[in-house]
């Protein structure tokens, strides 16, 4: 047994009431590889925000649970040899879908883990959160569940369509699980393809996305007053991004976001926590497209990787200052 505490790291609980309590939102950023975590790092650090480095099952598999762990640990010794003296950072579970992996993420260090039953019958999804909360909260690790299905594909989660979160039934599902905080669904998705063009809106030559159910958020909102929400799916697909990949031989078609002053807007509610993946992954691709494409001869990873970390370490600023408001809040 790891207690994250050992390892310099912090839950959710703290950061999410105050971000509540202030009108802003953590940033909870998906990281598989060390530029990642050194671009979230550093980004944290200047712009003196707390953050959620997340880790999805397909990470686990990917680059190894018990390095990502290590990672997350050094992430930690990183943010002070920076100069940040008490970095809050959250090792997190992203879409942990059974109690085992809930588990052993608890037991290898991570604080904070999400237990995702969406996709059971809601007695079903209630039960399995239930038992993920009361072995997390032996070791003061928080829970995140989720109520309502979201659609498209991140890592090992897809799903066709999906299903708003239906405010008749948060109050309970709390009350019975005593999860920490809530994912809900009002209109965001997984992945860089959120929407097809036919359910867009041609504005000026762009194509804008369905406004997200803020009704919806805010009948919830009404239902657990004060109560931490969490957005999944949130990245906004930048499209300098996906026209720098297309330039350099990309093949990125009607790739669209949330807009981010949606994003600005939910961060300003009960939404405490925003998921955002894919963002990442197009700022690395971005540069490393074109690296590739302007000095082909080039074969070190560092003369690639690098202009990788620093892209993506532009958007994570971007996002806590701009989209967020998490800056100044350490």
């Amino acid at each position: 047994m790891v207690n994250y505490k050992d390892l310099g790291l912090v839950n959710t609980r703290e950061m999410f009431a105050k971000a509540v309590e202030g009108g802003y939102a953590i940033p909870a950023f998906n990281f598989n590889t060390m530029e990642q975590m050194q671009a979230i790092v550093q980004a944290a650090v200047e712009t003196k925000s707390p953050v959620i480095m997340q880790v999805s099952k397909g990470a686990r598999s990917y680059a190894n649970a018990t390095i990502l762990r290590y990672m997350a640990q050094g992430a930690v010794e990183y943010a002070k040899e920076l100069g940040c003296e008490n970095p809050q950072i959250v090792l997190h579970l992203d879409h942990g879908d059974s109690f085992e992996i809930c588990k052993d993420c608890i037991d290898s260090g991570f604080s904070s883990v999400m237990i995702d039953g969406s996709h059971l019958p809601y007695e079903e999804n209630v039960a399995l959160t239930k038992k993920v909360v009361e072995y997390a909260h032996q070791f003061d690790v928080t829970v995140e569940g989720e109520l309502g299905v979201l659609a498209g594909v991140e890592d090992d989660v897809v799903a066709a369509e999906s299903h708003y979160t239906k405010p008749e039934e948060v109050q309970d599902f709390v009350s019975k699980t005593g999860c920490d905080s809530l994912a809900i669904s009002i209109g965001t998705s997984h992945g860089a393809h959120k929407f097809t063009p036919e359910q867009c809106t041609l504005v000026n030559g762009v194509l804008v996305p369905p406004p997200l159910a803020f009704d919806v958020l805010k009948e919830i909102e009404e239902k657990l007053p004060g109560f931490p929400i969490v957005l999944h799916g949130s990245s906004s697909v930048p499209q300098d991004e996906v026209e720098t990949i297309n330039k350099y031989g990309g093949a990125l078609k009607a790739a669209i976001g949330i807009p981010e002053e949606q994003l600005r807007k939910a961060s300003q509610s009960a939404v405490c926590k925003i998921n955002i993946d894919s963002d990442s992954r197009l700022a690395m691709t971005a540069a490393v497209r074109k690296v590739f494409a302007e000095k082909p001869a080039e074969f070190d990873p560092r003369k690639y990787l690098g202009p990788a970390r620093d892209n993506m370490k532009k958007m994570y600023e971007h996002k806590i200052v701009n989209v967020l408001g998490s800056n100044g809040k350490l």
